[in-house]
């Protein structure tokens, strides 16, 4: 990596009180509005798909909002890129909450998600740029891997709780309010990392070809999308078949939260000893497992809180175990292009969430875990062979 960059002088917790807010709000915003899309298409007058379209537009603007801000944050510097796409979030969010149409709201979450995205952006190239080649950049990764997990299991149990004492609109008002305090912090201590010097042209050849780089970033698509799709069936299953209300469902699915909080921390001490493709085979076996779990309660019974929690517990630890390390598998090599690399990592696997996961809803009963067993069983089962394969090679 260039040692031609200006120097980043935060200590390391000051660092992530600077950075992880950006990535809190960019995964919070993911679903914290899902406990209340039943009521949605009444007060927006929209047929119930086009609010369900809304997950699949923010995880797909995410995507192409990073291939476009990645090459930019090179060039300008991550700076202007963060303090832009804040700015964006914040105010979006805030449209949202005055949206008066499905399609309205539609288009609004894709220019949200295109405000993530810049965020997004932003933090894990400073993280590449100043921590790249130190042991903190682990920490790091794990870290902001991890909020893009769980935070969204939080996410349902605080909009049910805003939506209960004031409506589902307060919901956008409140993710505006609090994307203002850290925009404000960014704009007195946020310095630029970017690489001194002229801004190399983009080369998304070398990244893109990159056999660890296709690996770890089809790994990460694979927990990330199992968590989506668990986020688009758990509601029709727990609310409209087994009968929770909004509430019992948030806690119920917040307890997949609490267990990869315990995971994150328990399983810290072996990453370093398993080694990134050891953690991603030990967290693609896991997806594996709970795949079997969710096809045997979808074969053999009505859907309850067990037959789809317990196993959702299965797939929690083994997202965590994956995204805690995919991403310095998937972009070690690329320091002197780290925007664009980072870009093309969320791109690819925003991409498959959103592609892989919704045909899985589609083509599957979405109102049964059999989206969950399939996503669960193709997509760890093919980043095995991929690490099988490379290993061999």
């Amino acid at each position: 990596m260039s040692d031609n960059r200006p120097i980043w002088a935060h200590a390391l917790p000051t660092a992530i009180l600077l950075m992880a807010p950006f990535d809190l709000l960019a995964s919070l915003a993911m679903d914290i509005y899902l406990p209340v899309t039943p009521a949605m298409p009444a007060a927006l007058q929209a047929d119930p798909p086009v609010i369900q379209l809304t997950l699949s537009v923010y995880l797909l603007g995410l995507g192409l909002g990073q291939v476009i801000f990645g090459p930019l944050s090179d060039r300008f510097g991550r700076r202007p890129v963060l303090l832009s796409g804040a700015l964006t979030f914040a105010v979006t969010s805030g449209l949202l909450a005055m949206a008066a149409s499905g399609w309205a709201f539609v288009v609004l979450r894709l220019a949200q998600a295109m405000g993530a995205a810049a965020m997004l952006v932003a933090t894990f190239a400073t993280v590449r740029d100043v921590y790249g080649d130190k042991p903190e950049s682990v920490r790091i990764y794990g870290l902001f891997s991890a909020m893009l997990a769980f935070v969204p299991a939080f996410g349902p149990v605080l909009g049910a709780l805003v939506s209960a004492q004031l409506s589902w609109r307060a919901i956008f008002w409140f993710l505006a309010a609090l994307t203002l305090p850290p925009l404000m912090h960014a704009l007195w201590r946020w310095t630029e990392t970017r690489p001194l010097g002229e801004a190399s042209r983009p080369r998304p050849g070398p990244i893109l070809r990159s056999r660890a780089f296709q690996i770890y970033t089809l790994a990460f698509g694979a927990a990330m999308g199992s968590f989506f799709v668990y986020v688009s069936t758990a509601p029709r299953i727990l609310v409209e078949r087994v009968g929770l209300s909004e509430l019992e469902f948030s806690l119920a699915f917040a307890s997949t939260a609490f267990v990869m909080i315990v995971a994150s921390h328990a399983a810290r001490p072996c990453l370093d000893r398993w080694g990134v493709a050891g953690a991603v085979r030990r967290g693609m076996g896991l997806l594996l497992a709970s795949a079997l779990c969710f096809g045997a309660s979808a074969a053999f019974g009505e859907p309850s809180i067990g037959s789809v929690i317990l196993p959702s517990w299965i797939m929690a630890v083994g997202i965590v175990l994956t995204v805690s390390v995919s991403a310095n598998g998937a972009l070690e090599a690329f320091g002197d292009q780290a925007g664009l690399a980072v870009a093309l990592y969320f791109a690819g696997q925003s991409l498959i969430v959103s592609l892989v996961g919704t045909l899985a809803v589609i083509l599957f009963n979405g109102s049964t875990v059999w989206p969950l067993a399939a996503y669960t069983l193709t997509l760890p089962t093919l980043v095995l062979l991929g690490l099988n394969a490379s290993r061999k090679s």
